[in-house]
């Protein structure tokens, strides 16, 4: 039974005379969550991009469920971007009809079982959505879908502390052991007890890869005070 769920090999990307991955491998195993580590610009967003099919890599070669990325595979990946990406027209029950339309695999009873919890009623308007709540729905949005990897960019992002908990209770309880999921961020004393390996990233070059416990007995200290001595 196959248990890589994802093979990135030696993947570069340039936005013109910039780097923004290097050389950069990763492999991840069905049932994980992999925390993307790294400060601003490290190329975590764009990562996550070439997966999802968004961004092409200009050089490497990315397998998920040992397809190459492309047109089938965007069916296999769940991407949460770090922007909100809704009209501004929508209701609530409008962006979960339009993902209801758009993905096949996508689970409107688990759509508005998560809703309930997260405190979101389907006739708010999305534009008069605060920041918190808006990531809530977007959130809500993507775990809806029986993908195979989860992809979410900077999932706390300027959320307060009491969403932040809300947002990471739901990805707990809401996680597939038959899936993977990957976690970009830059706020890792929040959302580092989430993480089963963690890899950090720096101008595009992957620095730092291991085992979550691995790393916290062997360097004797949290994950987020390995983040603060590797990128002081």
């Amino acid at each position: 039974m196959e248990k890589l769920l994802l093979k990135a090999s030696n993947i570069n990307k340039n936005y013109f005379k910039k780097k923004a991955l290097d050389n950069f491998s990763l492999e991840l195993e069905k049932g994980k969550i992999l925390g993307v580590l790294g400060p601003n610009g490290s190329g975590k967003t764009t990562f996550l991009k070439i997966l999802a099919g968004i961004l092409k890599a200009n050089s490497g070669e990315v397998l998920i469920s040992s397809e190459k990325v492309g047109f089938k595979t965007k069916s296999y990946v769940a991407y949460l971007p770090d922007r909100n990406f809704l009209y501004k027209w929508m209701k609530v029950k409008d962006a979960i009809d339009f993902y209801n339309d758009f993905f096949k695999d996508f689970n409107k009873e688990k759509c508005k079982e998560i809703l309930k919890d997260m405190d979101l009623d389907e006739e708010m308007k999305v534009k008069n959505l605060s920041k918190g709540m808006t990531e809530k729905l977007l959130l809500t949005l993507t775990l809806s879908r029986e993908a195979k990897i989860y992809l979410l960019d900077e999932p706390l992002g300027g959320v307060d502390p009491v969403t932040r908990e809300k947002i990471l209770s739901t990805i707990i309880e809401n996680f597939n052991e038959e899936s993977s999921m990957i976690i970009t961020t830059h706020l890792v004393s929040d959302i580092e007890r989430l993480f089963d390996e963690v890899v950090f990233i720096s101008q595009g070059k992957l620095i730092l890869k291991g085992n979550t416990e691995d790393l916290r007995n062997e360097k004797s200290m949290s994950i987020d005070e390995l983040y603060r001595e590797v990128f002081k």
